[in-house]
Formats: structure tokens, C-alpha cells, sequence
């Protein structure tokens, strides 16, 4: 763990006890570091603002103003995405409303660009039905972000493997699996990947060229929706 993210990890820590105290001899222990390092550590905190003070005894030890201090909210795009994936699940249930909002106040507050980025993403995954089943390959997933052109090989219905080059343009998601829209060059045409079927991924350097358009998905427009951060 870097020095910024034990800055963060000690206030979520000191914040998720407080009023108690954490000794620095717990903290070194629990962050694999010296007393010194998390004294010097706390002392940083302090001189940037952070509310923590020193309880003298034996059960003495460091205590964060939980009232005067808000856990950090640095969603990244893709965290963003992901989060709005995951409450899609929720839909029909009595928590639906409540998640929605929840997700609204969580993009209000991070960085425009970030926002922006998130928006831009989230405008490649599309839901058929309930929430999707089977998970996305992180080598295509950062190809979709990134818009890189993918060699896959990939085994059909029967088992038989196929090695194609795709520009990835987004997901179909449906109640058990997810699916990678691209456009196919060996096809010349769009097609959609079942990804528990996808043997291997190798990004390459060139970018997708290509987006998806309205028609390309041979969906009923009725049954398909693009995901949607608001």
C-alpha cells in the first residue's frame, strides 16, 4: 500500500471505532509499518486538517472527530459503471428508489471529467430483461473502456474455436450472460459474444474506429435499454 492510500485507509480506520481509540502500535501492525511511520503519518493528517487527537493512558491512543470528517468519495468511472450495473439488479425490488438515489448523490460529487468518462462508458453497456449472469473478462473490459481492437478466440455453441479481430463497441447483458458487441472482421458485420465463451484475449494497439448504431443489435427495440447513471 502506497503512502496516500494508508493516509486514507488510517482515517476510514480511526473513523470506523471512533469515539474509541487506536493505539499506534495497533495501527503499525495492522498497516505492516513502524510506530514512527504512522506517528509521522498522523502528524500529516493533522497538519492537512484531519480532526485527530492523542488520548494519553494505557487504552489511550488516536481518535478521529467522526462528526468533522466524510469518508472519501473518489469513484472512478468504471466504479461508477459498475455500481449502476449492480443496482440494475435491484430493480422491482423495494430498494430500487432508494438505490437510485444513492447512485445520483455518489456521480454528484465526483470530478466532471470523471463524470463525463463514466457517462461515455456507461453509454456502451446495454441491458436486456434482469440483471446479467456471467462475468466479463477484465482484458475485454479494458479494451471497451479504452476502445482498443481485440483478438479473440472464441468457441461457438458446438465447441469449435474460431480466432477472429473485433473493435469492441459495448455489452448486451440479458438475466444469465453478458455478451460483447463488436464489429467482426473476419464476419464484416456486427456480432455478439457470449464472453463465458471467449478461450482467450490479446489487446492490440489500434483503436476501434467504429460505433454502434441504432439497428446494429438484433434485439427487439422494445427489449433493449442503454444503461443509465441518472
Amino acid at each position: 500500500m502506497n503512502r496516500t492510500d494508508r493516509l486514507y485507509a488510517l482515517v476510514e480506520e480511526l473513523r470506523a471505532i471512533s469515539p474509541r481509540p487506536r493505539s499506534a502500535r495497533w495501527l503499525a501492525h495492522h498497516f505492516e509499518v513502524s510506530t514512527r511511520t504512522v506517528e509521522r503519518d498522523i502528524t500529516a493528517l493533522q497538519g492537512a486538517g484531519v480532526p485527530i487527537w492523542a488520548e494519553p493512558g494505557r487504552a489511550g491512543g488516536y481518535v478521529v472527530d467522526r462528526a468533522r470528517t466524510l469518508p472519501p468519495v473518489n469513484l472512478t468511472p468504471g466504479e461508477a459503471v459498475a455500481m449502476a450495473v449492480a443496482l440494475h439488479r435491484l430493480g422491482g425490488s423495494p430498494f430500487a428508489p432508494a438505490a437510485g438515489v444513492a447512485l445520483r448523490k455518489l456521480v454528484a460529487v465526483m470530478p466532471p471529467a470523471a463524470v463525463a468518462e463514466a457517462h461515455r462508458l456507461a453509454g456502451r453497456v446495454h441491458l436486456v430483461g434482469g440483471g446479467p449472469g456471467t462475468a466479463v473478462p477484465a482484458a475485454v473490459a479494458d479494451a471497451v473502456a479504452a476502445g482498443r481492437v481485440l483478438r479473440l478466440r472464441y468457441a461457438d455453441r458446438d465447441g469449435a474455436d474460431s480466432a477472429r479481430d473485433v473493435e469492441p463497441l459495448g455489452y448486451l447483458g440479458n438475466e444469465t450472460h453478458w455478451y460483447l458487441v463488436a464489429w467482426c472482421r473476419l464476419r464484416d458485420a456486427v456480432r455478439c459474444f457470449r464472453t463465458d465463451r471467449i478461450r482467450s484475449v490479446h489487446p492490440l494497439a489500434e483503436p476501434v474506429t467504429r460505433e454502434l448504431r441504432p439497428g446494429d443489435l438484433d434485439v427487439p427495440a422494445d427489449r433493449v435499454r442503454p444503461l443509465s447513471l441518472v
